[in-house]
């Protein structure tokens, strides 16, 4: 099969569109299942959309095109996230994120290969992602295939050893096709990433494994982008720390390590949705405004 891929690459003010759409969906999944983790999920958020929208060589009407660029969340339990950029990309029906944790739906509390389209990999066990992109990677350049490698890892997650025996292998095989992306939140389940076990300086823990190292700003699609472009030029493993708000995009959420894996309800769960419709408004008035001009 010919290889297909999404051709259409929206422009940034399209991708902030999208990811607040992404988000909304988070919340009200999260919110009608009273169960999961929306912390983690809203702070990549806009890695997936730049990912997914951008960077991804994928369809949804060929999920399982051998050439695909492959996506491995190894953050496991931001599974929301995923689901609701894999129903805004056409790979699953928007239908389903009504169900997420419901007995019987395809949509668990983690991701799960076997029953979503889209999903490469199912993960929850943290530690494990990157070790699973590593051998898409080396599988590829052994069998000359073009595809490239994504792994989303939790800052948190860093803490696990099989992460770094993951990196050393990567750098030891020159798998120049592997991007790993550190969500760094700052937050994990027990309190400040610095406090339960510091892993700063992260940066410069990557490049001594050998990987070539960019930080950015994880909610700049103006930083994101090139920077998940730039495997193409490198000649190593590419990591990059990608800078971000635990919670992003409610406000009584950011940066609150309260809601690591709990769900907003009544009250909260109607503040939290009215925030993202007022931004949604504003933007509407800003397009009216423009059009008029």
């Amino acid at each position: 099969m010919p290889f297909s891929r999404i051709v259409y690459k929206p422009e940034y003010e399209e991708l902030e569109k999208k990811a607040l759409i992404i988000r909304k969906n988070v919340i009200k999944m999260i919110g009608k299942a009273q169960s999961g983790h929306p912390g983690g999920s809203l702070s990549c958020v806009d890695i997936l959309t730049a990912l997914y929208f951008r960077i991804l060589r994928i369809s949804p009407k060929y999920p399982k095109d051998p050439e695909r660029d492959r996506f491995v969340l190894s953050k496991g339990h931001a599974a929301p996230a995923l689901y609701a950029t894999l129903a805004e990309t056409g790979f699953i029906p928007y239908e389903w994120l009504d169900d997420l944790r419901k007995f019987g739906s395809p949509l668990q509390g983690h991701p799960d290969m076997k029953k979503v389209p889209g999903v490469e990999m199912s993960t929850g066990s943290l530690g494990q992602g990157l070790s699973v992109g590593v051998g898409m990677a080396l599988a590829a350049k052994i069998f000359e295939s073009g595809y490239r490698v994504f792994v989303l890892l939790g800052d948190g997650e860093c803490q696990e050893g099989q992460v770094w025996e993951a990196a050393m292998s990567a750098s030891h095989y020159k798998l120049t096709n592997i991007v790993a992306i550190v969500d760094r939140n700052r937050l994990q389940i027990d309190g400040c990433t610095e406090d339960v076990m510091g892993i700063d300086p992260i940066g410069a823990k990557w490049k001594a494994f050998g990987w070539t190292v960019i930080e950015v700003d994880g909610h700049d699609f103006l930083e994101l982008i090139p920077a998940l472009e730039a495997i193409s030029y490198t000649s190593k493993p590419t990591a990059i720390i990608a800078n971000t708000v635990k919670g992003k995009g409610v406000c009584f959420m950011e940066n609150n390590v309260d809601w690591h894996g709990k769900a907003p309800k009544g009250d909260q769960l109607e503040e939290a949705l009215k925030g993202f419709d007022e931004i949604e408004f504003m933007e509407s008035e800003d397009v009216s405004l423009d059009s008029k001009n």
